[in-house]
């Protein structure tokens, strides 16, 4: 389990912004994965889509990694931001918009 940590460990901190998935970003396979990446691509957000369904370690991983039970999982600038429901809350609030500006995320 340590190497499954490490590697997501590494994919957080070398990516600014990740959203761990069912599917890709092109071609989400789960509703709330989609709603995440429409709110992304609505922010013009540029991130990197891991799709757990390739990757069983990984489906199962990210689940233990950040003690959260359901994916998808965001984080921006290594920092766990949450699943689908927070997301959105965040993004019809406008924190989210601001939170990605002061990471310099969006302009």
């Amino acid at each position: 389990m340590n190497d499954i940590f490490s590697k997501i460990q590494q994919t957080i901190d070398n990516n600014p912004v990740v959203l761990f998935m069912k599917g890709t970003q092109d071609f989400p396979q789960c509703g709330f994965s989609a709603v995440v990446v429409q709110i992304l691509k609505n922010h013009q957000v540029n991130f990197l889509d891991i799709n757990v369904l390739s990757d069983p370690e990984i489906r199962q991983g990210i689940k233990d990694f950040s003690d959260w039970p359901t994916i998808p999982q965001l984080y921006i600038k290594g920092e766990f931001i949450g699943g689908c429901d927070i997301v959105k809350e965040m993004a019809q609030s406008g924190e989210l918009k601001e939170f990605l500006k002061e990471q310099k995320i969006i302009g």
